[in-house]
C-alpha cells in the first residue's frame, strides 16, 4: 500500500475558503477517480511556514493506481486548484510505501 502525501502552505487570509474547497470539492473528485481507497486531511500545528499548512494523504493499494492517477487526472485536479487558488498556496509532494 502506498501513501500519497499532498503538502500545502495555504495564505491564512485564503485557509478558510480553500479547506472548504478542498472538503467539498477536490478531495471528493480525487476520490471518484478510483485510484485512492481513503483520505485524511490534516492541518500542521507547528508549521515553521508562513501561512497555514496542510496535508492531504490518499492512500492507494497498488501502485498501479497511483501512476494512473498522477497521469490521467491528477493534471486536471491540479489545474482546477491553480485556477481557483493561483498565487495563494504552493505544494509538495511525497509518495511513501507503507512498512508495517
Amino acid at each position: 500500500m502506498l501513501l500519497y502525501n499532498v503538502t500545502f502552505i495555504v495564505e491564512e487570509a485564503s485557509a478558510s475558503e480553500w479547506l472548504d474547497w478542498m472538503q467539498q470539492v477536490h478531495i471528493p473528485k480525487a476520490l471518484a477517480t478510483g485510484a485512492f481507497i481513503s483520505n485524511k486531511l490534516l492541518r500542521v500545528v507547528d508549521s515553521p511556514n508562513e501561512g497555514i499548512t496542510f496535508c492531504s494523504q490518499y492512500t492507494a493499494e497498488h501502485m498501479a493506481d497511483y501512476l494512473t492517477f498522477k497521469e490521467l487526472q491528477e493534471p486536471a485536479l491540479d489545474e482546477e486548484l491553480n485556477i481557483r487558488f493561483k498565487d495563494r498556496f504552493v505544494s509538495f509532494r511525497t509518495l511513501m510505501e507503507y512498512i508495517a
